[in-house]
């Protein structure tokens, strides 16, 4: 599983949106400026977001954009589903080695092993809400059963030492 851009951008925008339950629609180029996002990128993931039932837009002179559920029931697997369209691409049926050994009639021993992982992948995006990433990240890491020691606090700070490449 890759985690690209639109569904990085997806998550922000959310979280923008979650963080504002109260304040009235924003507009995208808004959101974008916060975000230091491109403008014309955050309009496309926004309408993701809108045709997958996760956001509202209002038009006109105060229109925008709002959360169309509360954060608490908008989860990660939602968010990625929606700016993505899937949360984990099974590479035997999106580019398939040969069309006869990959066929779904066909047998397979790897193609469990990858189902079983867009399952377990899918788990754990299912169980955190937006709410949830609200929250402080120690908290968050601990909601996803990652606590914070010192290991894993010396591997964050020198993960955040590393350049962000984008696709």
């Amino acid at each position: 599983m890759r985690i690209t851009t639109w569904a990085e951008y997806g998550l922000i925008c959310a979280l923008h949106l979650a963080r504002r339950p109260d304040d009235g629609p924003i507009t995208g180029r808004d959101i974008a400026a916060t975000e230091r996002l491109s403008g014309d990128y955050v309009e496309q993931i926004l309408l993701r977001l809108r045709r997958a039932g996760l956001i509202r837009s209002t038009r006109g002179a105060r229109g925008g954009y709002q959360l169309a559920r509360p954060a608490a029931t908008i989860t990660v697997r939602d968010v990625i589903k929606a700016s993505e369209l899937s949360t984990f691409e099974l590479h035997c049926v999106s580019h398939p080695v040969d069309s006869s050994r990959c066929a779904d009639s066909a047998e397979c021993s790897i193609r469990p092993v990858w189902m079983l992982l867009q399952q377990r992948i899918d788990e754990v995006l299912e169980s955190v809400c937006l709410q949830d990433l609200l929250a402080q990240e120690s908290t968050v890491r601990e909601r996803v059963g990652l606590p914070l020691g010192d290991d894993a606090a010396m591997a964050l700070a020198a993960a955040r030492t590393l350049p962000i490449v984008r696709e």
